[in-house]
């Protein structure tokens, strides 16, 4: 037992280290800068967009293939970054390129460094295509807001893996779930307060996994990704450590026939799963 506390404890280092030096947390690639400042300008055109873009082929790539999945829904799918563009608007197109930064600015150094990414970038494709799908069928929450979020949401889990991205060390599958539960919200917040994002993205971080906390008003973007997590975690794990659904603040703001239940979750999402794992599949 001593030596798993040992061990342990040489991992929590390398990311305490990290924790206390923001000039180490990871940063946006310059692509996703280029747009970001891009889009300040009010006179930008979808033509100068697509022309950007193109200078990121995989970035580009990934835009058709989400243009063209059931999460938009198009019976046109876009056949060039313009029509993307035109398609799903300058602000949307911004929010994929930032999921596409996220996947790519966390380089991977290993084999077993790639496993757990891996492992970690399903997770979170599956808890994103479940809160994007429920808001759809909600209709209370603007969806591509929520995949963002969804995705930003996990930022901090991705963080706790770059901590080891110069170091001889990488832990294994269990330690770095130990690691995550206790650094991954304190780097999410870190990463997305260096990155400059909107606020409302840096409180669903704060506000996730927090399934029974009092959430007063109407269901917000934070109620919808703790419904995503919830069912991600059902999904993923046989005997999951969650209180019943019917606990959950975001679970009483729903009204009939939203909150019908079936197998323990949302009628909606257990007779879904299977294009659920489809519009996971496109993310990842």
């Amino acid at each position: 037992m001593q030596s798993v506390q040992e061990d342990y404890s040489t991992y929590r280092q390398v990311v305490s280290d990290l924790l206390k030096d923001d000039e180490q947390l990871p940063s946006l690639p310059a692509i996703a800068l280029e747009i970001r400042k891009a889009l300040e300008q009010s006179d930008l055109s979808m033509g100068d967009l697509a022309k950007l873009l193109a200078k990121d082929q995989e970035l580009s790539t990934i835009l058709l293939r989400y243009a063209s999945s059931p999460l938009v829904g198009s019976q046109n799918p876009p056949q060039t970054t313009l029509e993307v563009i035109r398609l799903l608007g300058m602000n949307q197109v911004e929010r994929i390129s930032m999921v596409h930064s996220i996947k790519s600015l966390f380089s991977i150094y290993s084999s077993k460094h790639r496993r757990l990414f891996v492992e970690a970038w399903r997770r979170m494709a599956l808890k994103a295509s479940l809160s994007t799908y429920i808001t759809q069928h909600l209709g209370r929450v603007v969806p591509d807001h929520v995949l963002m979020a969804a995705l930003l949401s996990e930022v901090g889990t991705l963080a706790v893996l770059s901590a080891f991205k110069n170091s001889e060390i990488t832990p294994d599958t269990q330690t770095y779930i130990m690691l995550c539960r206790e650094f991954a919200k304190p780097l999410g917040v870190a990463t997305l307060k260096k990155w400059e994002v909107d606020e409302q993205y840096i409180k669903v971080v704060q506000e996730v996994g927090h399934w029974t906390d009092e959430s007063p008003g109407p269901l917000n973007l934070s109620d919808v990704i703790n419904l995503g997590l919830y069912h991600a975690i059902k999904l993923t794990n046989p005997k999951p450590d969650l209180p019943p659904l019917v606990d959950l603040a975001a679970y009483k703001k729903l009204e009939p026939p939203q909150n019908s239940i079936v197998g323990g979750g949302l009628t909606l999402v257990t007779t879904n799963v299977q294009e659920i794992r489809m519009l996971a599949k496109s993310l990842f």
